[in-house]
């Protein structure tokens, strides 16, 4: 609950039940806080904006108004022509009523916040721009159209000057399409998603780059099946901060929305997975997807139109991380893609075409898993076209030969790897531990690797906490 949110509640109950209890209630007073009230909420929708989940508290707001008019148009004589047995089942009814709408106006902004992100940790500001490229040797295979080419929308973000100011970026641009996204991906009511249309990110819009240093590595990110190119911007300013130069990309008509500049949206189309082979076969497109970006990167590092990333992009030094299907596309694109040096699969169960040898995948490589998630690898599945046992579970076989990691963490889910978890207290419960100490422990540990193989860094903690630990365990071969 927002600062402004949490005192015109507050305000709004105390002014309910004093009018409730109170013996004199002086129309003066009334008035008064009515007064009170209706400019928190003033201030609130100027600074904040009015959301739904508010509403039981702004219907509060109005109460004292509400009594003075009924005040002047009831007579004495009616005030006493009503008994005390009717004074007090009217007491009654009206104290319930009370206590409903206040409990509602507390658990609704609660359950359903305007989420913040915890300020970065790193010495860097933070940069973003976006882009909107077309890949003319693809045809886009998602669409009835023959003759659209794939396209793309990428979000590039960079360290920046630390005098940059200016407009911070938006957690999404267009509320309602992204809900219907979330809507369609999650089986609950789009109504449930527009309070995250409020939800604001640390990046400035087009900020000049920092001098700190000449150039900055690079990380692709590539978002889950349905996911989008913010789902992890817990993650990408955490990085960012660090001095990493992060390009995430929407994979258009995979992910939960892409909003185009000239105001093309392709919406979400929800694969029809009938078998491991469709989703083997879809990760191809991703990974082309990766190495297309990837190629508009190097041409921005060669010679950027804006000249923002001309010469400051590190391209000897590039990594790869994703979660879910996009934590699938970052291994297979580090097998196919020798530009890419190391990369890191967030929960991703091992789809693709290509699969890990004997000996490893020689270079450097990291998984990270949710103990729920490996529990279900190690289960017969139920009502699935896809048995997780018997054809996904073998392709981990040699997931940590050569050197590698695999880091399982406890009391995890497949979406505590994204900012979704952030969305709703409830998915705290559900999980069963602090989730921005989950966030964090994501956060330091992918850095260190990332820090490792892009920095030649020594290691602050994966190294020194192979085995078993209370939070997570890592293993290598």
């Amino acid at each position: 609950m927002r600062s402004l949110e949490m005192l015109l509640v507050v305000v709004n109950i105390v002014l309910v039940f004093w009018i409730l209890f109170a013996k004199n209630k002086p129309q003066r007073s009334l008035l008064l806080g009515f007064g009170v009230s209706a400019v928190i909420l003033l201030v609130h929708g100027i600074l904040d904006g009015m959301r739904w989940p508010m509403i039981p508290a702004y219907l509060m707001s109005a109460l004292p108004l509400l009594i003075v008019a009924v005040r002047s148009l009831r007579s004495a004589k009616n005030k006493e022509q009503i008994g005390r047995k009717s004074l007090l089942v009217k007491r009654i009814l009206l104290t319930a009523l009370a206590v409903i709408c206040s409990a509602s106006a507390v658990a609704l902004p609660l359950l359903l916040p305007v989420f913040a992100f915890e300020k970065p940790a790193g010495p860097y500001k933070i940069g973003t721009v976006a882009y909107d490229w077309t890949d003319n040797e693809r045809d886009e295979i998602l669409t009835p159209d023959t003759n659209g080419k794939r396209r793309l929308m990428v979000q590039i973000w960079y360290p920046a000057d630390a005098k940059a100011k200016g407009k911070t970026q938006a957690y999404h641009s267009d509320i309602d399409v992204f809900a219907e996204g979330y809507s369609q991906m999650l089986n609950f009511p789009k109504l449930l998603f527009h309070s995250i249309g409020y939800v604001k990110t640390h990046a400035i819009e087009n900020a000049a780059m920092s001098d700190k240093e000449a150039s900055y590595p690079v990380l692709l990110f590539s978002h889950g099946l349905t996911g989008n190119k913010m789902q992890n911007t817990f993650q990408v300013e955490h990085l960012v901060s660090q001095g990493y130069i992060v390009v995430g990309i929407d994979h258009t008509y995979s992910s939960t929305a892409s909003i185009f500049p000239d105001g093309h949206v392709a919406p979400l189309k929800m694969p029809d997975i009938t078998s491991i082979a469709v989703l083997d076969h879809a990760n191809k497109q991703w990974v082309e997807d990766a190495r297309f970006v990837l190629d508009q990167v190097e041409e921005l590092a060669a010679n950027d139109p804006e000249q923002r990333f001309t010469g400051r992009m590190d391209m000897n030094h590039v990594g790869m991380f994703g979660h879910s299907f996009g934590g699938a596309t970052s291994m297979q694109a580090l097998m196919t893609d020798s530009r890419i040096k190391a990369a890191l699969n967030m929960d991703g169960a091992l789809y693709g075409e290509l699969r890990i040898p004997e000996e490893g995948l020689n270079k450097p490589f990291m998984m990270m898993s949710a103990d729920s998630s490996v529990e279900s690898l190690n289960s017969p599945s139920e009502d699935s076209p896809i048995d997780m046992m018997k054809e996904v579970l073998p392709r981990y076989d040699h997931v940590t030969k050569g050197g590698n990691y695999w880091m399982i963490l406890n009391k995890t889910t497949h979406l505590s790897f994204t900012d979704m978890v952030l969305f709703s207290p409830l998915f705290q419960l559900m999980q069963g531990r602090d989730v921005r100490e989950g966030l964090n422990l994501i956060n330091e540990y992918s850095q260190d690797f990332f820090d490792h193989y892009l920095r030649q860094q020594p290691f602050r903690l994966i190294e020194q906490h192979i085995g078993e630990y209370p939070e997570f365990t890592i293993l290598q071969d």
